[in-house]
């Protein structure tokens, strides 16, 4: 068993080991799913992704149907793909790779058609409101932003469950 696996208690669930080096042109992760516990189907629209079982198994949830996955096992996962998986009774440890998606940004808002604003207009209002809260969207594990799809309970990129609200 590789020695990132033995160094992490066995019932810990999530990202156990992250690539984190600056510069790189991928991201990889080792992700660890708990026995019995699915991650949702969720579909990566902008990267193809290859996911290398290590340990355990467990079930592949696809636009056809479900494929099992089994120690040893290579499978890859197109963009646009639908995919989830669900672990078996001794859990499911996975290794993801996939090209390094950019870092999230904040740019400048589009140009508004100028218009005018009174007087008295507080400064929210005149800058346009203040900006949703995304935290109920952040993986507390990994730190990526989740869809803006309700229902949806789980990481697509860890497989963490994200935070409540």
């Amino acid at each position: 068993m590789p020695e990132v696996l033995r160094e992490v208690p066995a019932d810990r669930s999530g990202a156990l080991w992250r690539l984190a080096e600056d510069g790189r042109q991928l991201d990889a992760n080792v992700v660890r799913v708990a026995a019995g516990v699915r991650v949702a189907a969720h579909v990566e629209p902008a990267l193809d992704v290859l996911l290398y079982v290590v340990d355990g198994a467990g079930l592949l949830d696809t636009g056809e149907g479900e494929r099992p996955l089994v120690a040893g096992c290579l499978v890859w996962l197109p963009r646009g793909a639908r995919r989830g998986v669900a672990a078996g009774p001794r859990g499911l440890t996975y290794v993801t790779v996939h090209r390094r998606r950019p870092g999230l940004s904040i740019g400048g808002a589009p140009a508004a058609a100028e218009a005018p604003v009174a007087p008295d207009a507080g400064r929210a209002e005149r800058e346009g409101g203040e900006a949703a809260c995304l935290l109920g969207r952040v993986c507390t594990e990994c730190g990526r932003l989740a869809p803006d799809t309700s229902g949806i309970r789980f990481c697509g990129w860890c497989g963490a469950r994200l935070p409540a609200g």
